[in-house]
């Protein structure tokens, strides 16, 4: 048996060297906000965001290929035996060459958008119609590119920042698959009775091709709305890490190191609605799929 070779811990996820082109990408409970992790973490998280980003991704191979090799711990190098218990939370998937540009696709005026429409009436720079309101619904889906920031924020795009960023031919080929993939996230959770207001969404080129990679229309990389409760011009309840800001906003912090401590209501509060949201988009029990930690 080999050991895992540790290449990197992210905010969520930890990523080894599987060998063979292959990585090992493992989900931890971790949970951050505003770029800071909190130090409590969230039971069963990384179980929902990997089983949720699975299903999409199998969902969503008619549109484009992705870098998934397999989600069974059956197939998974016999080191990961070492890292404790991945199943339900890793995936080995195939190593990429990462897009360095977040691509983000909004069908709803909200968060930093908003903000930004409030201050010059524009969303990464492009004029917005006139009059709109939080959370309004946008005449159709735009592509928001960000840059994928190493450390800190990631800045939004304006279009021709991401041409000049990636190329004018990737660039309009990830906008057009984001914008894909996107419509057929709220086609699909629309039936759930959920609404997809937002995503972000990354590409890696393997072999010179364009591949979905990373996580696929999570909690952590989305916003979701139960649609019986959206309103315009408010802000709507969330299965996302909306509710986690809005508590976070109460308590005076500055968004700067360290994070304030996370009441036990509010870590059982965001996991509820991480499990409520893998559980309405695949139509499956999270407690028998994996089993209840919380």
């Amino acid at each position: 048996m080999t050991a895992l070779r540790h290449l990197y811990t992210g905010k969520v996820r930890d990523l080894y060297d599987a060998g063979d082109g292959r990585l090992l990408m493992v989900a931890s409970d971790r949970v951050s906000a505003f770029d800071v992790v909190m130090r409590e973490p969230i039971p069963d998280k990384g179980r929902v965001l990997t089983g949720i980003s699975a299903f999409w991704f199998e969902r969503t191979e008619g549109i484009i290929a992705n870098h998934v090799v397999s989600s069974d711990p059956a197939d998974f190098p016999g080191g990961a035996a070492e890292l404790g218990d991945v199943a339900g939370r890793a995936m080995l998937v195939r190593a990429t060459e990462p897009v360095r540009m977040e691509c983000i696709v909004r069908g709803f005026l909200f968060g930093s958008a908003w903000r930004e429409y409030l201050a010059d009436g524009t969303v990464n720079g492009a004029t917005m119609p006139a009059g709109m309101v939080e959370a309004e619904r946008l005449p159709e889906p735009i592509f928001t590119p960000s840059t994928k920031a190493e450390a800190g924020h990631d800045l939004p795009l304006t279009r021709v920042e991401g041409l000049d960023l990636v190329g004018r031919e990737l660039y309009e080929r990830l906008e057009r698959d984001a914008i894909e993939i996107y419509r057929a996230g709220v086609e699909y959770a629309a039936a759930q009775g959920i609404m997809l207001a937002d995503t972000k969404l990354e590409f890696g080129l393997l072999d010179g091709e364009v591949v979905l990679i990373d996580e696929l229309l999570t909690p952590d990389s989305s916003r979701y709305w139960p649609a019986d409760a959206y309103r315009p011009g408010h802000t709507p309840p969330s299965f996302d890490k909306q509710y986690l800001r809005e508590y976070l906003d109460t308590t005076g912090w500055d968004h700067t190191p360290p994070p304030p401590a996370l009441p036990a209501a509010v870590v059982d509060g965001i996991r509820s609605r991480y499990v409520e949201a893998y559980e309405r988009l695949t139509e499956r029990s999270f407690s028998e799929w994996f089993g209840a930690s919380g």
